[in-house]
């Protein structure tokens, strides 16, 4: 199926990350080497490859944002709860998510763009939230493209090397899978520390 949609060329790639980012088949890392390795003959193609799948991987974030501004707050933390297992999110997950974006709205979007799982998911946030568009957009934009432009040099990089691709593969999984680790351990610190600092029943006069 994947070299059928790449006979399109740039578009084909740019449809193949925009499917990437609205469901988590295939795997960005994957699908990004393996562009880098057979879909990038030369440097100008290949920062091309970067335009293309950072357009699609936006466009993607974009569905998630107008779900979840077309859920609202109530409706998208129960389709969390009954469909999120289906896509690989958890509703403790999810609301991790969403206590860490109240705090910095542009950092978290343009960070979560480079966490497996919050970069697909953290855009149904911010549109709960309803963010300002623009920001949200420009955030998501650069960390998508750091992503992108990350893996898919590596695959570039790879592809006429004597490097055993599956091998190094891995290793990037690893390296993947330890970062989505080290952000969720982060969520988790960063919640416990707005627990701590609004105790259960304290109320804060308004401005």
């Amino acid at each position: 199926m994947i070299p059928s949609i790449l006979g399109f060329g740039l578009v084909g790639a740019a449809c193949l990350a925009f499917m990437e980012k609205v469901s988590p088949v295939p795997p960005s890392h994957v699908l990004l080497l393996f562009l880098g390795m057979t879909a990038a003959p030369h440097v100008p193609m290949l920062v091309a490859l970067m335009l293309a799948t950072t357009l699609g991987s936006t466009l993607g974030s974009m569905i998630w944002y107008a779900g979840g501004n077309w859920l609202g707050p109530d409706r998208a933390n129960d389709f969390v709860k009954r469909f999120g297992k289906y896509v690989f999110l958890k509703h403790a997950t999810y609301q991790k998510l969403t206590h860490a974006y109240r705090r910095n709205n542009f950092r978290a979007s343009l960070i979560a763009q480079l966490v497996p799982v919050a970069r697909t998911y953290l855009a149904l946030e911010a549109g709960v939230l309803r963010l300002s568009f623009v920001p949200f957009a420009l955030a998501t934009i650069c960390g998508a493209f750091l992503w992108n432009a990350a893996f898919l040099v590596g695959g570039y990089l790879m592809r006429d090397g004597d490097h055993d691709p599956v091998t190094i593969g891995f290793r990037i999984v690893a390296i993947v899978v330890l970062a989505e680790i080290v952000f969720l351990l982060a969520l988790r610190h960063s919640t416990r520390g707005t627990a701590d600092s609004h105790p259960s029943g304290e109320t804060h006069p308004r401005p």
